[in-house]
């Protein structure tokens, strides 16, 4: 291994340690409590060394959300093989639910602290890139998160690619209902990014209300988030002839996490609202 290999794997490291640090502060502690000394003490280096790496903490919290919307898009992948597509899209926004309710600071970061964070995210620069004559509106290439610049690194490229692909899930799965008429009419006649952005409006609205509001939700969420997702996409033959409808006249008891992804998830975080961003 030549002198600048091994220089720029020391680099790498490094970058990864700092950002393992400041996932492990963010996590624990919240975004508020996130500072450039406290990660270097973390890591045992000075300041200074961090803003080799990184210009900012915005810079560091910019990276761990593209990180943690890749951790997202990764729960995506194996639903993907479901053929039906309003089951496709059920199972998408539950996983989508299920991450923001396990991963509470993650979420925050990506999607509730800074729109410019989540243009990193999203691989696209927010608020920003209007359309000449429309200054009252962002321009589409901003609506679908492409960012109006070029990315600066290999980074917010594969992010843009990211963004880009996620809505494109949902799209695709509402043109095939739309083409099968299993949409209704002012669903349908609305353009396909427009539908897609309404059903991830829906469920953010799940997920942002669950992590603020302490009286939020009333119901199960589990509950909450399918008849949610079956007002969108119309209940299967069997919820229709009963099953988990009939529990919830009855008044059962059931948990409030979502069946999803993880046998465990951490408990619901017991504050609701944090400060703002810097």
């Amino acid at each position: 291994m030549g002198i600048a290999e091994r220089k720029n794997r020391q680099k790498q490291a490094l970058r990864e340690r700092i950002l393992d640090a400041a996932r492990r502060i963010v996590v624990r502690e919240g975004f508020a409590a996130l500072s450039m000394r406290k990660i270097a003490d973390a890591i045992e280096y000075s300041p200074a060394t961090l803003y080799l790496h990184f210009a900012s903490r915005d810079d560091i919290a910019r990276a761990l959300c593209a990180e943690g919307y890749a951790q997202l898009l990764a729960t995506f992948v194996p639903l993907m093989q479901i053929a039906d597509p309003a089951e496709r899209l059920k199972a998408l926004g539950r996983a989508y639910v299920a991450f923001g309710v396990e991963h509470p600071e993650t979420y925050r970061l990506i999607f509730m602290e800074d729109p410019s964070y989540t243009g990193a995210a999203l691989g696209g620069a927010v608020g920003v890139g209007k359309d000449e004559g429309n200054a009252g509106e962002p321009s589409a290439n901003t609506r679908r998160g492409h960012s109006t610049t070029a990315p600066g690194n290999a980074a917010g490229e594969a992010s843009e690619d990211l963004g880009d692909a996620a809505l494109q899930i949902m799209i695709d799965a509402l043109d095939e209902l739309r083409t099968a008429g299993r949409l209704p009419a002012p669903v349908a006649s609305v353009e396909p990014a427009v539908r897609a952005e309404a059903l991830w409006a829906s469920l953010h609205g799940i997920v942002a209300l669950y992590l603020t509001c302490p009286v939020f939700p009333s119901a199960p969420l589990d509950t909450l988030v399918g008849v949610t997702l079956d007002a969108w996409l119309g209940a299967p033959q069997t919820a229709r002839a009963g099953g988990s409808a009939n529990a919830a006249v009855r008044g059962e008891k059931r948990p409030k996490r979502l069946p999803a992804s993880s046998t465990d998830p951490p408990p619901r975080p017991p504050a609701r609202r944090k400060a703002a961003g810097p």
